[in-house]
């Protein structure tokens, strides 16, 4: 019998291109990973909806909730050794457009998890949240997702996400990289690597691929990047942790807060959270830099945070009783 944690999950990637530095290596590889870093990488993928739910208070708690609700319908492992992570036979049954939707999300979280864990870089935001500044370059979807900035060195990477249900051909690998090279700079400071990167199934097992090309730029993206936009990536979780001091419940800093109708806890390190509930955003980043050492020992993430999967997350999704 394997001797392998039921806690434990293991996606195929493949990596294409990256500059000697950047990545372990390029060519094939397997990404070690688990619910508690998958869930986290859901939450904090900072970007606002079409309503900005994030200006509404409690509002962020249920967009929290929304999100680990769709990954809890989309993926399961499948046996208690089972370590890949499957689509559910619930995704199937949605028509095409909602299909689209999840696809979407997935690719969002996984390249933020796939960006934390091999390219140090946790913090990504949504091109959305600049939206005021850029709106005149942001129409159609020849654009990228994200932006990230590098733990420590705090260069910044631009994202291009894609989600899939087969594996993808060349010609959807070529737009992700082409999408991926129209961010140019953040206040100024050239883009590092320029990721174009897709989550996809393969006999219904979800793997990941992405390249940082170098190819020509074709209407460039400037971005201005003020300390304000942090609050849509902490939003979320800070909701939820304003809620619980508001009712009581929260009783000391760093506290565990149950999610009981998800199985799950969230938790902020009191080195980041001191600063999150007095919304000094850019000071809470800068105290997780100089915390990550502490944080992760204690078993947070490099942005001062944790999300902590119960048992029921490393079981099949049943959906008669996940509704109940």
């Amino acid at each position: 019998m394997s001797s392998m944690s039921p806690r434990q999950i293991e996606i195929e990637f493949s990596s294409e291109n990256f500059p000697i530095g950047s990545i372990v290596q390029n060519g094939p590889g397997v990404l070690k990973t688990s619910w508690d870093e998958l869930l986290w990488a859901a939450v904090t993928v900072g970007r606002p909806n079409r309503h900005y739910v994030f200006r509404h208070g409690d509002a962020s708690v249920y967009e929290a909730i929304f999100r680990w609700s769709l990954v809890r319908m989309s993926l399961e492992q499948r046996g208690f050794y089972g370590y890949r992570l499957r689509r559910t036979d619930s995704v199937k049954t949605l028509d095409p457009t909602e299909k689209g939707a999840v696809n979407y999300f997935l690719g969002m979280i996984f390249c933020k998890l796939f960006a934390a864990k091999l390219l140090n870089t946790p913090w990504l935001l949504h091109l959305d949240v600049f939206r005021r500044q850029l709106n005149t370059v942001l129409t159609g979807r020849s654009r990228p997702d994200l932006i990230g900035m590098e733990h420590g060195s705090c260069q910044w990477h631009a994202f291009e996400c894609k989600g899939r249900i087969s594996p993808p051909g060349r010609d959807v690998k070529d737009k992700a990289k082409q999408q991926a090279h129209r961010i140019v700079s953040v206040n100024g400071t050239p883009c590092s690597l320029h990721v174009g990167a897709i989550t996809f199934f393969s006999n219904d097992a979800l793997q990941f691929y992405w390249c940082d090309p170098v190819s020509e730029v074709k209407n460039p993206i400037e971005i201005q990047f003020s300390d304000e936009a942090w609050q849509y990536y902490y939003a979320p979780i800070m909701q939820i942790i304003t809620k619980a001091t508001r009712m009581g419940s929260l009783q000391k800093e760093g506290a565990i807060i149950p999610i009981e109708e998800l199985d799950l806890q969230v938790s902020i390190h009191p080195a980041v959270e001191k600063y999150l509930l007095q919304r000094e955003w850019s000071s809470a980043v800068k105290a997780a830099f100089e915390a990550k050492d502490e944080m992760i020992e204690a078993g947070y993430q490099p942005d001062g945070l944790a999300v902590r999967a119960g048992d029921t997350w490393h079981t099949r999704f049943e959906e008669s009783s996940f509704n109940q």
